[in-house]
């Protein structure tokens, strides 16, 4: 998860593939109905594992929104039953941009923008652009370079069969 005031960028990984993907983003409503909702993907895509990004400042102190995404996490644990962990998350939003542009051109930021970007779309029904927009999101694809930062430090950390031969 990509913690935000205002959204919640989301990512998930099969466990056999451990390919990251962008789950979608989302929109805060209140602490309540955000664990529920939050409980409920849990549920139904069977996470085992939440990993929760710690907007940590650049050079490494923890700042007003890192307390909160770690009061976020400890509730999240609370209330969704799995496991919980919290994971350096400096520059994944950057990153996130930088693949979205590489791969669409600029990224629209503003409501204004997103809405000039949607107009422009062809080929697409407004629930499937919907679906698009929210899985293609900056956070949601800050959560998936999250997510694909941690596996690949678990793999790496993981003893190679081959290696120890």
């Amino acid at each position: 998860m990509d913690y935000g005031r205002a959204r919640i960028g989301l990512a998930i990984a099969d466990t056999d593939t451990r390919l990251p993907r962008p789950l979608g983003t989302l929109e805060r409503i209140n602490r309540n109905e955000d664990m529920r909702r939050l409980r409920e993907l849990a549920r139904d895509h069977g996470v085992k594992l939440i990993l929760v990004g710690l907007p940590l400042r650049l050079d490494g102190t923890r700042g007003e929104m890192a307390e909160e995404a770690t009061r976020f996490a400890q509730r999240a644990a609370k209330q969704i039953g799995v496991p919980v962990e919290m994971v350096d998350e400096r520059l994944t939003s950057w990153e996130a941009e930088r693949l979205l542009e590489e791969e669409f051109g600029r990224v629209p930021r503003t409501p204004k923008e997103k809405a000039r970007a949607r107009a422009h779309e062809k080929g697409h029904s407004r629930d499937k652009q919907r679906e698009l927009d929210g899985a293609l999101s900056v956070d949601a694809v800050a959560a998936a370079v999250i997510l694909k930062e941690y596996l690949e430090r678990a793999n790496d950390e993981s003893p190679d069969p081959a290696r120890s031969a």
